[in-house]
């Protein structure tokens, strides 16, 4: 029997080294490949041959959707499975990575026997020989501010890729560690922010009233309201950089402080 090949993609390095050494103990299972990224993934995928990949769905530069959408558009020869593994746990989160071509989508933190198990069954062999190191989790932990961000722009619909997205984050951290900084967004938190990026102020605006107008043309108002729990925007009343960074960061502040 043949080894089921196997492309772990997670921006988390210590969630691959788990998954991979555990899979290394299962019989003819062998990761092939480990990507950060999406943009790593697609790569990797025209050099390796691969019958699985393991997808999380918040990544940097290109995250878990962006990836399904790419690789079905280039028509890939054999397609890999796709068992996508993510701390979202939403129905429309799901039924998203289902459309897109995923097999299966489990939760964080879950159990790397039934990882195992459903790796076997994308593949079409048996499932009911047990694994070695059964019953294995991996541990939770409470996501960090750029994992709630990620989580929370792509609900709101600000693609990974653009560079309004990393801008955006940026600023949102920037204020959540001090509030004040809002009140200088011209002369302190757009330059700040183009001095880490090796760009301009000027074109730190741009870019994030882009990633904004980005949001607001996809139509995501409804979803914006539910992730704050209120009312906090309409489609016809569109924030502000200002308003917008200080929304966002006002509601993670605010979750930090009762958590």
């Amino acid at each position: 029997m043949n080894d089921m090949r196997i492309m772990l993609v997670d921006d988390n390095a210590e969630l691959r080294r788990s998954v991979r050494e555990h899979l290394s103990r299962q019989e003819n299972m062998r990761v092939v490949a480990e990507c950060a990224t999406g943009l790593e993934a697609l790569e990797a995928l025209g050099k390796t041959a691969v019958d699985v990949i393991i997808l999380d769905i918040i990544m940097p530069q290109m995250d878990g959707y962006s990836f399904l959408e790419e690789m079905n558009r280039q028509q890939i020869e054999n397609l890999p499975q796709v068992i996508v593994v993510s701390a979202l746990g939403r129905d429309d989160f799901i039924m998203r990575a289902v459309e897109n071509g995923a097999r299966f989508y489990m939760i964080k933190p879950f159990d790397l026997s039934v990882l195992t198990g459903r790796i076997r069954e994308v593949c079409g062999q048996t499932t009911d020989a047990p694994a070695s190191g059964s019953r294995v989790s991996l541990p939770g932990r409470a996501p960090s501010i750029d994992e709630k961000l990620a989580s929370l722009f792509l609900t709101i619909g600000i693609p990974a890729h653009i560079k309004g997205y990393s801008f955006l984050r940026e600023a949102v951290k920037m204020v959540v560690e001090n509030p004040d900084v809002i009140n200088r967004i011209t002369k302190e938190l757009y330059p700040g922010i183009g001095k880490r990026f090796n760009t301009s102020a000027s074109k730190v605006e741009r870019a994030i009233r882009h990633a904004i107008e980005v949001a607001w043309s996809r139509g995501r108002i409804d979803t914006l309201n539910k992730a704050f729990g209120c009312r906090v925007a309409t489609k016809e009343d569109k924030p502000t950089n200002g308003e917008f960074i200080a929304m966002i960061a006002d509601k993670l502040a605010l979750e930090q402080r009762t958590a």
